[in-house]
């Protein structure tokens, strides 16, 4: 499965943006698909997941602003973020775990809040 992601960039505090994330290849063994971040001198850590069946899980810093969802064909994520705060800055990377448990990883994206 081969990740790529799309749509960051640089945006007001308060403002929004929405990441794409499109899967190729083997997508139908694709079950759980993710978002994570990582801050500059932070590990990286999770933010959203979707399974295939549509069950959500936000990290606690993001609940409530943003929101993450599938399309039908179960091949692309997004993450649609609002009242985003400079401690949203952070490359944000896209995941895909198949049936078997394996983990895909796109390339990230960077996201900036700054004034």
């Amino acid at each position: 499965v081969q990740l790529q992601a799309f749509g960051g960039g640089l945006v007001q505090p308060g403002g929004s943006l929405r990441l794409s994330c499109a899967a190729s290849g083997r997508v139908l063994s694709i079950n759980i698909m993710g978002w994570y971040r990582q801050a500059p001198g932070k590990q990286r850590e999770r933010v959203a997941s979707i399974t295939s069946g549509g069950r959500t899980n936000y990290a606690d810093s993001v609940k409530g602003r943003f929101v993450i969802s599938r399309d039908n064909a179960n091949t692309t994520v997004y993450l649609q973020m609002n009242s985003l705060q400079p401690d949203d800055t952070a490359v944000y990377f896209c995941n895909a775990i198949d049936v078997c448990f394996n983990v895909n990883w796109g390339q990230g994206t960077l996201v900036t809040v700054s004034s």
